[in-house]
């Protein structure tokens, strides 16, 4: 057998193994925080949840913070924050949500509109991604209009100590749901990834299968602008990723370049599985990307544990909006199982950047560009 490129990693003293087989290991405790954790600490009715999933992560005191999603009962999404020392164990939620839907009483960044971010978001908060600009932290997240169905706009939010958040409305007034930005200027400019939402379908095809590259002179005054030209694209050939894709996690800074985790949908006769997939974009050039032809986590039965009368919202799905990366190259990478419970999932930044150089396929079809009756790539 050729080699598979293997990486032991020791966390808390719990071990993984990874290599281009199983790119990301799962952890055997999995899932770290569910419903059960949360409705033990927000227990007035109206608070109660049914789903904690698609949680952004940053560093925050020395302890790894999550920011999850949580449907309350009513189906509008909220945003709570679990802690823990070692990012796998002993999480703990905080004892009431970090972010509801806005209201006047709220912080307001100066020019903005607020009568109008208290109306983006009255529908619900959801898919937070964090990264941290200088003593900022910045939360994009998808802000839901009540009474506009389907509008859902990428807003973002600010802090400086997850006690108070700043809204700075939306980054786009269009209709968009996947945005993660980079944790640092390149070239003088800041730059995110977007997936923009199609008006014309329902969910996937057309430019669901796209992410674009945007920039900004100040990420404070929402100036993006997109290129109309994608940098990752699927034509809907047999792949995995063919019907939709989206960025995920924040971009991640490696030695291989940014590592890129997104999520990817085929449309199967039984609904939108999703699946995670890796691309590696250029340090200093993101528009220059290798894209993985093969998926670094599909959903399984071990994604969603939960008793037998708990609610599972939505099956064949793993889904992140955060990882974080330690200095020895390891990754830990938090996803949502069944949009139901939050896992952790670990890698190391080899093994997926070499799946990217091994086995990449045309970044603007889908297409692989390896030969598929030998194991390297040729030229």
């Amino acid at each position: 057998m050729k080699d598979l490129i293997s990486r032991k990693i020791e966390i808390g003293g719990e071990k993984f193994e990874v290599d281009l087989n199983n790119p990301f290991s799962r952890y055997a405790n999995n899932p770290v925080v569910h419903p059960g954790m949360v409705n033990k600490m927000w227990e007035s009715p109206h608070l109660q949840v049914k789903t904690v999933h698609n949680a952004g992560i940053t560093i925050y005191n020395e302890e790894v913070l999550m920011l999850f999603r949580s449907h309350l009962r009513n189906g509008i999404s909220i945003l709570g924050i679990a802690r823990s020392q070692d990012g796998l164990t002993d999480w703990r939620v905080d004892d009431c949500p970090a972010m509801l839907p806005c209201n006047k009483s709220d912080v307001f960044a100066q020019g903005s509109e607020p009568e109008a971010i208290i109306e983006n978001e009255a529908g619900g908060l959801e898919d937070a991604r964090i990264i941290k600009i200088n003593d900022n932290y910045l939360i994009t997240y998808s802000a839901y209009h009540s009474k506009i169905k389907d509008r859902v706009r990428v807003s973002m939010a600010t802090t400086k100590d997850f006690k108070t958040f700043k809204r700075h409305g939306t980054l786009l007034d269009v209709d968009m749901r996947n945005v993660v930005i980079f944790p640092e200027k390149i070239n003088g400019k800041y730059m995110g990834l977007f997936r923009p939402n199609d008006a014309t379908i329902s969910d996937i095809g057309g430019v669901f299968k796209q992410i674009r590259i945007g920039y900004s002179d100040d990420w404070a005054k929402n100036n993006w602008i997109i290129d109309d030209e994608p940098i990752m694209k699927q034509e809907g050939g047999p792949s995995p990723f063919k019907d939709k894709i989206g960025p995920g996690a924040p971009l991640i800074k490696t030695k291989h370049g940014w590592i890129n985790i997104f999520h990817g949908v085929r449309n199967t006769m039984d609904g939108n599985p999703y699946v995670l997939g890796v691309a590696l974009h250029d340090l200093s050039d993101p528009k220059n990307v290798r894209v993985s032809n093969i998926p670094v986590l599909f959903p399984s039965s071990a994604d969603c544990r939960v008793e037998e009368q708990d609610y599972i919202h939505v099956p064949n799905v793993v889904f992140t909006c955060g990882a974080w990366k330690r200095e020895d190259g390891a990754i830990l990478m938090y996803y949502g199982g069944n949009d139901t419970v939050m896992n952790v999932a670990v890698s190391h930044e080899d093994v997926l950047a070499e799946l990217c150089f091994r086995y990449p396929q045309d970044a603007m079809t889908g297409k692989p560009i390896y030969n598929l009756r030998n194991e390297f790539i040729t030229n």
